[in-house]
């Protein structure tokens, strides 16, 4: 079964069905954001943060495993060991998994509105701040 071919109200409990196994495998900080009218990327987009690149790819790992017993296979998947952020793409529902550390860098979830959220939950990670970034030039 393609997940293309899933009416809308599958794909969000495919997507809430994710949350679970994320939660399952004590991810934190998940936020499940609905960008059905923002992207045409995909309907659903996952964040959520594990502690170590083990952790994320036990994460990743048993996400694979669950829709995988719902006849999904990933259209895509990236994240070296070294990365310490994964992506999986499924089509209408992407995850990304990233430590901590990547994860208040690159701050992904600023790319949508709070009212977007559909959950959140899991640990909160802590909150510090990422190095500047350089900007270029002078001041």
């Amino acid at each position: 079964m393609k997940q293309s071919a899933l009416p809308k109200k599958d794909t969000e409990a495919l997507a809430r069905r994710c949350v679970a196994v994320c939660e399952e495998r004590k991810a934190a900080d998940i936020l499940l954001f609905d960008v059905r009218e923002n992207s045409i990327l995909a309907d659903f987009y996952l964040v959520c943060s594990g502690s170590s690149m083990p952790h994320i790819r036990a994460i990743a790992d048993n996400l694979r495993q669950a829709l995988a017993e719902e006849g999904l296979a990933p259209r895509g998947q990236d994240g070296l060991p070294g990365s310490r952020w994964m992506v999986l793409d499924y089509n209408s529902i992407l995850i990304h998994i990233l430590d901590p550390e990547m994860r208040i860098f690159y701050r992904l979830e600023e790319l949508w509105d709070d009212r977007k959220i559909l959950y959140r939950g899991g640990t909160p990670i802590p909150q510090s701040s990422p190095s500047p970034r350089k900007t270029g030039g002078n001041q």
